[in-house]
């Protein structure tokens, strides 16, 4: 019992803030009343045909639900298929963010529209076919550069791969206005959520309107952020992908160095705001 309200505790959680959630709160009802019913007027033999119907109802449902969820189910398996990526040392990831920070300071400064994804663990290849392919070292001018209004490739999204510019002009999916957690955001805060809540990047926005500068991750947006605010949260970030890695890979190392040591003691790493 205990396992089951720990599954479930689990999936409320991954699916708490978006519209699944009413979604599963109905469903649960539904089965609820109707199990009650079965149970209240079906007890025992006396309606067999009332039972059978009941669980076929729950088969339909099963189905049912496969159907509804089928945008979580996705997001869930795809956090299930993370491969590590970002594997950088603390100055190389520096290298990334001060580029970064540097380019979205003059960016908010002169109120030019820009969104920034950063690949992590997941790959973007699908996304990036779309868009147009640069490989270009990552650097804060190339970044103003691309944003600057009235450039071919200002309006979309630049994905950055490690300390490379891997894309511009990369079309996000934007989030439905039901899942935007302020009404008045625009295209480009929508495309933000739309990607982050599919995968694990971090997803910069630069508000043209307001010159603000916000990070999206998993869906949810930090507070305005300063070039300084960014810098730092953009390093706790990746270094933390890190860490998780590098404990994730202690357990190998030691198992690997006791059955090495073992024979010795016995004798021989998007548009608008």
């Amino acid at each position: 019992m205990a396992v089951i309200w720990v599954v479930v505790l689990l999936v409320v959680r991954f699916v708490q803030g978006t519209r699944a959630a009413g979604v599963m709160k109905g469903m649960l009802v539904l089965i609820v009343v109707a199990t009650l019913v079965v149970h209240m007027i079906g007890g025992g033999q006396a309606f067999p045909r009332l039972s059978f119907l009941y669980e076929r109802f729950l088969a339909i449902v099963a189905i049912g639900l496969v159907v509804i969820f089928q945008p979580e189910l996705r997001r869930a398996l795809i956090r299930l298929g993370e491969a590590p990526f970002f594997r950088s040392s603390p100055g190389e990831i520096a290298q990334v963010v001060e580029p970064i920070a540097e380019a979205c300071a003059y960016l908010s400064k002169g109120r030019f529209g820009a969104i920034i994804v950063l690949e992590r663990q997941v790959g973007l290849a699908a996304l990036t076919e779309g868009g147009t392919r640069l490989d270009a070292a990552l650097s804060a001018r190339l970044l103003q550069t691309i944003f600057f209004p009235g450039t071919a490739l200002h309006d979309l999204a630049v994905v950055i791969r490690g300390r490379v510019i891997h894309a511009a002009n990369v079309q996000l999916p934007l989030a439905d206005p039901a899942d935007m957690p302020d009404p008045t955001l625009g295209s480009r805060h929508r495309a933000a959520v739309g990607l982050s809540r599919e995968c694990d990047a971090l997803v910069i926005v630069v508000s043209e309107e307001r010159g603000s500068i916000r990070v999206c991750e998993r869906g949810r947006f930090t507070p305005t952020l300063t070039p300084d605010q960014l810098r730092n949260h953009l390093k706790e970030r990746l270094t933390r992908i890190r860490q998780s890695q590098t404990a994730s890979q202690e357990p190998e190392q030691t198992t690997e160095t006791e059955s090495m040591a073992a024979p010795s003691q016995s004798g021989g790493v998007n548009g608008t705001d």
